[in-house]
């Protein structure tokens, strides 16, 4: 039977640490970035409004920055043997990620089938962010259910990773789903958890599933 696997990126395939987070490293405004993750962390910015306050940081932004960003992440390892395992499966792979479109886009090159983000003003930032381009924890559901319809699939093939309240709501409609390194929002509602550095031994845990 055909599965697709849905990986959230920010502190799942990316270890204690996300997208936003290296980014700003890359600029010097850990410490900005990190108040902010903090209040959308307790629920006191939306999606959109954490996006807009990061623009605003990374008004120096360059392609160049996003590279080393990317590059110097501190990736689970085993990921392109993973999302290999699964095409030879015949099986599908995509990320979903309420993190910008222009760094969740990259991992097309390691793999995956397909990667979605939130959708920002091109690199370097010439034009305003629109906030309606802004994923939300409930549009992971949505395109969940996009990418099963482009796939012929249904969410009873869906198997999903990830690890805290934005993946909450995906983990509610799949029949399967895999706590990486979690917090309580998804690590009690999970089938399975895992702790650790080899996303093949998270992968490991749904065999039973496919």
């Amino acid at each position: 039977m055909t599965r697709l696997h849905l990986f959230d990126l920010d502190g799942t395939l990316i270890h204690g640490s996300a997208a936003a987070v290296e980014i700003s490293r890359q600029l010097g405004v850990e410490r900005e970035i990190d108040a902010l993750e903090r209040a959308f962390a307790h629920g006191r910015l939306t999606t959109a409004q954490f996006a807009e306050r990061a623009c605003a940081l990374w008004g120096e932004l360059t392609e160049r920055h996003v590279a080393a960003a990317f590059e110097g992440a501190p990736w689970l390892v085993g990921i392109r043997e993973v999302w290999a395992d699964i095409t030879a499966r015949g099986e599908r792979c995509a990320v979903i990620s309420l993190s910008p479109g222009f760094f969740v886009e990259r991992l097309l090159e390691w793999g995956a089938h397909a990667a979605h983000g939130s959708r920002w003003p091109a690199v370097p930032f010439r034009e305003p962010l629109d906030p309606e381009g802004i994923l939300t924890p409930a549009a992971k559901v949505r395109i969940a259910d996009e990418l099963c319809a482009k796939f012929g699939l249904s969410r009873a093939d869906c198997v999903a990773y990830g690890d805290s309240m934005s993946d909450a709501e995906l983990f509610a409609v799949v029949p399967f789903s895999v706590a990486i390194n979690a917090d309580h929002h998804v690590s009690e509602i999970a089938s399975c958890g895992y702790t650790g550095r080899d996303l093949r031994e998270a992968y490991e845990l749904a065999g039973n599933y496919r």
